[in-house]
């Protein structure tokens, strides 16, 4: 066991409460979500940021010392890397997201360039027995998962945000739902589902004036899977339910088509008929249309809205409108109108009038 000050420390160990002094071990477990630090050997000019506990992002530099999570990443628009079977120290693995997970890149995205190595220093040490000098390996996550969350709603409604892929404005909707419901005076608690540990789309849901906010990498996961998306999906949902919100608002990341387990959520019976509202969020009108069908055809879900840059202009709308018949609205330009009908369809009145 050996300190080491580091320099960063990545939004992936939010809640482990880790100060500039960190202690280290060379018995490193290879497994997801422990949290290591890692010496930064080159430099980049492009995807060069790092999302620290605080929600800051921080440019990352040649020779920074970084605490960050092993763990694997399946994206379509970002690098994509498996945990290896074995680490230690010395090893070099690369940087795989913004929060600050590490594993072996399998596969790069041009506009990112290629991304950080790091040299691996030690596993970060947590010292969880009062009065005892015994560090066990940290790993990511304020609360642990439980074996089988059973859902329990309360009777809340829930709006559920989808998307075709990656980027496809799914926080931006969330954003724009929330902060109308907020001046409506409708208590609005808000999750992320599925995707990699990133805390900056429910900061951002927070900042429209979510009560609480949750995401998976709270309970301990770096990256859903089809495996444990919907048992996550179950405890966060029913976390924030029992907290007494007037809505519940959440984002599955990435797209309907994924490795994150969006479709393990909307095939699950008992979390499909939670959802009082499911929105669905398209870059094109060939994706919204698509996406229209896998959600009527896979998972019997009729879709309350279709937002996102397909509906950028009146030409997107009205193909969605009169092709899918499905109301469409821009969460950038009419997101006030977007919250309303779903305002409308959870059956919720304004409790002020809004500013």
């Amino acid at each position: 066991m050996r300190t080491i000050v580091v320099d960063k420390i990545a939004s992936v160990a939010e809640g482990k409460d880790l100060s500039r002094e960190v202690r280290v071990s060379a018995e490193i477990p290879a497994e997801e979500g422990i949290l290591v630090a890692a010496r930064v050997l080159n430099s980049k000019t492009r995807y060069n940021s790092l999302e620290l506990t605080s929600g800051r992002m921080a440019q990352v530099k040649h020779g920074d010392i970084i605490v960050g999570a092993l763990g694997h990443r399946r994206a379509l628009f970002g690098y994509s890397g498996h945990l290896p079977s074995k680490v230690a120290v010395g090893d070099v693995l690369q940087l795989l997201n913004l929060g600050g997970v590490m594993g072996i890149c399998d596969s790069i995205n041009a506009a990112h360039g290629a991304p950080f190595d790091c040299e691996i220093l030690g596993a970060v040490l947590e010292f969880p027995y009062l009065g005892e000098r015994i560090g066990v390996p940290a790993r990511v996550g304020q609360f642990k998962p439980a074996a089988s969350p059973r859902l329990a709603s309360h009777g809340v409604p829930v709006i559920a945000l989808a998307g075709t892929c990656m980027d496809s404005g799914k926080t931006a909707a969330a954003c724009a739902i929330v902060s109308r419901l907020y001046h409506n005076g409708i208590t609005v608690d808000a999750f992320k589902a599925t995707g990699v540990a990133l805390r900056r789309d429910i900061l951002a849901m927070e900042d429209a004036g979510a009560r609480n906010t949750l995401i998976f990498s709270d309970l301990g996961v770096v990256a859903t899977t089809e495996k444990n998306a919907a048992a996550l999906t179950r405890q966060l949902l029913s976390t924030l339910a029992a907290q007494g919100p007037d809505a519940i608002v959440f984002e599955l990341g990435d797209g309907l088509l994924g490795a994150y387990g969006v479709e393990a959520i909307l095939a699950d019976n008992e979390l499909r008929n939670a959802f009082t509202a499911v929105v669905l969020c398209a870059n094109d009108p060939v994706a919204a249309h698509g996406g229209v069908q896998i959600l009527r055809d896979q998972f019997d879900i009729e879709p309350a809205a279709v937002t996102g840059p397909a509906t950028d202009n009146q030409v997107g709308i009205d193909i969605i409108t009169e092709r899918m018949q499905v109301p469409a609205f821009n969460a950038l330009t009419h997101g006030v109108e977007l919250a309303d009908h779903l305002q409308s369809v959870l059956g919720l009145s304004p409790k002020r009038a809004a500013s």
